[in-house]
This record gives structure tokens, C-alpha cells and sequence, in this order.
């Protein structure tokens, strides 16, 4: 992009030179991405902090197993099927403002939700957690693209943002054991309301507005089916983690297919013409480069999510730690994450971006094939090693596919591929945790043998709870006798170690089939000037 066209951009979208006044300095562009990673930092941490709550939930608001499924799972059913609608609406009435009335109704529901007097209570709190917070992950990305438009500092800049997402997640369950120990669990949530206020607070002065010039009319029916695509998609792939192939998941899923061929053919035949502008330009997808960027961010987040759910079962069932301390395990590789994002910055002026993004996927499939061939049996060194390798790639990945997403795309429609961009985040995490949770979870079921003593000592429900997971195996071993205990948990050892290995080489195999697709395809995209 030549310094001309910059320059007709940053006017236009209201971002940086405006017509008859003076460029901002280039401090205040720093300083409003501080200002940024406030609402990164939050919602990072509300994705991971809650679940160390959750028995202390189950006590105080005496929830069930149902309930306390929907506290979790509600705030991402929400997040993702609005992440789409979200990105768009900011392209049309403003990122800026979008993002504070996020952040603002984001602390306000957090601290009403911390005082939640039923599970039901909670569960309507986090609903409304999941609409502000599809506001806040897009529009802090595409102010980004605008405040940036050259593309080192953009990059610096991603890298940054990224880094404050990782963080947030290094120190989510920390602060969520912490808080619920020395608090009480409400705790987790009232947090949001310090972290947001310096946003408030000086943003207005600091982060400027900026909108597509020619944003058209909102489409209502596309926000609707844009939820009816998402929302059971991503239900149906919790539900098959859980249940298998049934008849409910697999409705789900189709369900949303169709209605992913509705909303393409709608925003195709608005973009065709007439009054009302499509929701989103389904054209980007046609840009290699962009899908190309996509498919890694959705692989990488896949890769880690998946890795990170059976190390933490590893950790705190069968090496026998905390939950916090477990989170501190981790917390080494994930400031690996964050350095390896703002080491590459620099790279990819020697290095074109396609290879980066490319040897990012092949260090995850090497921290995967760590997993897949390596001994588990002498304590969690390994496992920690290979998570430190896997975010050195994730990390490096990342931040290169995101910049990549935003490079590809106009100025003026930012707001949707950041939002694009956010739902990738979003439906890899899923995916890494509920496709590799659910292999792991029927290898296991598949190959433990209890002992035959357990029959005649447990009764029937907790050697069936054992039967299905780790955590009622190791459970049920706290029952009996020492010597019965041992096998049992020998037992439960030995088959979630199987289905590791088995969930780790699948792992392998698309890491790094990603890393040749990536390597191919953005093969011809230029170093960095």
C-alpha cells in the first residue's frame, strides 16, 4: 500500500490525519493500544478464571451437572454465533463506540452476575457476558488495523494484542484459584469491573472512531441467520463431545449447515444489489491469502485448546496438583507464547510471512509428536516441554496469520474480517477440545480394564462414572482400599495414556498438513519492508 493511499484511508475512516488538522503523534497510538488491552486481558481471563469456580458454584448456588455445563457453555454459544453481526454493526455505527458500550455493559453484567442468587441466575449472566463480549474482541482488532495502517507497526501491534490475549490466558486460572480461595466466587467476575475503567476512562480521549464510509442499512435477517448458523453448529459439537454420534448433535450441526448456505446466499444476493449491504463480504474468502490466514488461526487455536485439555486432566489427576499450581505449570510456556509473537515481528522482514506461519505449524506438530512417541510415565517434564514447543508455534502462528487477515482486506471492512477473524479463535477452540476431547474420551472408555475386585467393593454408579472419565476413575480409587486403589488408578492411567497418544499422533498429522498448506499458498507473499 502506497504512502498516498495510507494516508486516503486513515482520512476517510476517521483515524488518524484528518482533513485541515494535524497527524496524531505516534505516543497516542501506543497509548490507545494499552488502552486496548484492557478488554483483551478481560475477556482472556473470563474465558479460563470461571472454571476454577465451578465447585465452589456447585456448592454456594447448589447446581447441577446440567446447570454447571450451561454456566460454561452458554457465554461461548453467545460469544460465537454474535462474534459476525458484532464486527459488522461496528463497520456501521462505529468501532469506538461499539467497543465502550462492550465494555461498559460488560463489567456492568459481571457485577451483577458475581451476586447471582440461583444457577439460573448465572447461567441468564453469562448469556449476557457472551453478547458484550462479541463486541469487545472485534472492534479492539479492527481499531487496531486503523490506528496502524503501516504495516511494521501493524504488526508490532498484533503481535502486542496477541500477547495480551496469551496472557490473559497464563493468568485466568491463576487468578481464578486465587480470587475463589481468598474471596469467594463472584470474585472472578467482579474483576471485569477494574479492569475495564481505565478504558473508559481515557479512551474517549485517546482511541479515535473509526466506521466504514458507506456502511449501508443493518440486515436484520442476516444477524438472525448468522445466529442460527453458529449457535447450533457449535452446540452440536459440544453435544458430540459429550454424547457421540446421536441423533441431537448431528440435527444440531446440519441444521446450522443449512442455514450457512441460507446466510451465503443472502449475503451473496444482497452484494449483487439493492439498498441493504451484505452483512458480510462473502468475496473475502475468495482471497487466498485471507482463507489461507484463517485456516491456520482456526489450526492453531485447535492445536493448543486440544493440548491444553488433557495436560491440565494429566497435571492435576494423575501427577496430583492443584488447579493453581497446574496453571503456574503452564504459565512458562505461555510467556513463550507471547515472546515467540513479538519475535517474529522482525522475522518476517527477512523471512516471507507464508514460511513463519508455516515453521509456527510445524513446531506445534513437533510438540505433538513429543506427545505422540514420548514416555508420559516420568512425571509431567515432558509433557510441560512439548506445551513450550507447541506455544513457541502457536505464538509465532498467530500473530502473522492475524496480521495477514487484516492486510488482506480494505480499511473500510476491518471491523468484519477482525470479526471473521475472532469466530476462527473461537470454533478452533471448540473444535481442539471438543473433536480431540472426544477421541481422547473414547480411547480411554475404550481401553481401561478395572480390576474385577472393584465390582464387588464400589457400587454400580461409581464404577461406572470411572468407566466413562479420569476424574471418576480417580475418584472412586479415594473409596478403596489401598491395594484395589492402586490398580484402579494403574488402570485409568494407562487407558487416558493410550487415548493421549492416539489424540496426539491425529494432532501431528493435521499440524502438519497445515504447515504445507500454508507454506504453499502463502509461499508468494512478500517480506515485510
Amino acid at each position: 500500500m502506497s504512502n498516498a493511499s495510507i494516508t486516503a484511508s486513515r482520512t476517510s475512516i476517521g483515524t488518524g490525519t484528518q482533513s485541515g488538522s494535524r497527524p496524531r503523534a505516534p505516543w497516542r497510538d501506543w497509548l490507545a493500544l494499552a488502552l486496548l488491552m484492557f478488554p483483551v486481558l478481560l475477556v482472556a481471563v473470563d474465558n479460563t478464571a470461571l472454571t476454577f469456580a465451578l465447585p465452589a458454584i456447585a456448592r454456594s448456588l447448589d447446581a447441577s451437572g446440567l446447570e454447571l455445563l450451561w454456566i460454561v457453555d452458554t457465554y461461548p454459544l453467545a460469544l460465537a454465533g454474535l462474534l459476525v453481526a458484532m464486527g459488522s454493526l461496528g463497520d456501521r455505527i462505529g468501532r469506538r463506540k461499539l467497543l465502550f458500550i462492550g465494555s461498559t455493559g460488560f463489567a456492568a453484567v459481571s457485577a451483577a452476575t458475581a451476586f447471582a442468587p440461583s444457577a439460573e441466575w448465572l447461567i441468564a449472566g453469562r448469556a449476557g457476558l457472551g453478547f458484550f463480549g462479541a463486541m469487545l474482541m472485534p472492534s479492539t482488532l479492527s481499531l487496531i488495523r486503523n490506528i496502524f495502517p503501516e504495516p511494521n507497526r501493524r504488526r508490532l501491534a498484533v503481535a502486542i494484542w496477541a500477547a495480551g490475549f496469551s496472557g490473559g490466558a497464563a493468568l485466568g486460572p491463576i487468578a481464578g484459584g486465587w480470587l475463589v480461595e481468598h474471596f469467594w466466587w463472584g470474585a472472578v467476575l467482579l474483576v471485569a469491573v477494574p479492569i475495564i475503567l481505565p478504558l473508559v476512562l481515557l479512551g474517549p480521549a485517546l482511541i479515535p472512531e473509526s466506521r466504514d464510509p458507506k456502511p449501508g442499512r443493518v440486515d436484520v435477517p442476516s444477524i438472525i441467520l448468522s445466529l442460527l448458523v453458529m449457535v447450533p453448529v457449535v452446540y452440536g459439537v459440544k453435544a458430540l463431545a459429550s454424547h457421540g454420534l446421536a441423533f441431537e448433535p448431528l440435527t444440531s450441526i446440519g441444521l446450522g449447515l443449512v442455514m450457512g448456505y441460507m446466510f451465503i446466499r443472502r449475503q451473496q444476493a444482497l452484494a449483487r444489489g439493492g439498498t441493504t449491504a451484505p452483512m458480510l463480504d462473502v468475496s473475502l474468502f475468495g482471497n487466498r491469502v485471507f482463507s489461507t490466514a484463517i485456516t491456520a488461526n482456526v489450526l492453531a487455536l485447535f492445536s493448543y485448546n486440544g493440548f491444553i485439555l488433557f495436560l491440565a486432566q494429566h497435571l492435576q489427576l494423575i501427577e496430583g496438583q492443584s488447579p493453581s499450581a497446574s496453571g503456574v505449570a503452564m504459565v512458562p510456556a505461555l510467556i513463550a507464547t507471547v515472546a515467540a509473537g513479538l519475535l517474529v515481528v522482525p522475522l518476517v522482514r527477512k523471512v516471507r510471512p507464508g514460511f513463519v506461519v508455516a515453521g509456527g505449524l510445524l513446531l506445534s506438530a513437533a510438540g505433538y509428536f513429543l506427545v505422540a512417541f514420548g514416555n508420559h510415565g516420568n512425571g509431567p517434564a515432558l509433557l510441560l516441554t512439548a506445551l513450550m514447543i507447541l506455544c513457541l508455534g502457536v505464538g509465532a502462528a498467530e500473530t502473522i496469520s492475524n496480521d495477514l487477515i487484516l492486510g488482506a482486506v480494505p480499511a473500510d471492512k476491518s471491523g468484519a474480517a477482525a470479526a471473521i477473524s475472532e469466530t476462527g479463535y473461537e470454533v478452533g477452540s471448540l473444535l481442539g477440545t471438543a473433536i480431540l476431547g472426544s477421541i481422547l474420551t473414547a480411547s480411554y472408555q475404550h481401553n481401561l480394564r478395572l480390576p474385577a475386585g472393584v465390582f464387588e467393593l464400589a457400587p454400580d454408579t461409581a464404577t461406572s462414572q470411572a468407566g466413562e472419565t479420569l476424574a471418576g476413575a480417580v475418584e472412586l480409587a479415594q473409596t478403596l482400599p489401598a491395594p484395589v486403589a492402586e490398580a484402579v488408578t494403574a488402570a485409568a492411567r494407562v487407558a487416558f495414556e493410550s487415548g493421549v497418544h492416539v489424540t496426539a499422533a491425529i494432532a501431528l498429522v493435521l499440524m502438519a498438513g497445515a504447515s504445507v498448506l500454508a507454506a504453499v499458498v502463502l509461499r508468494k507473499v512478500p517480506t515485510a519492508k
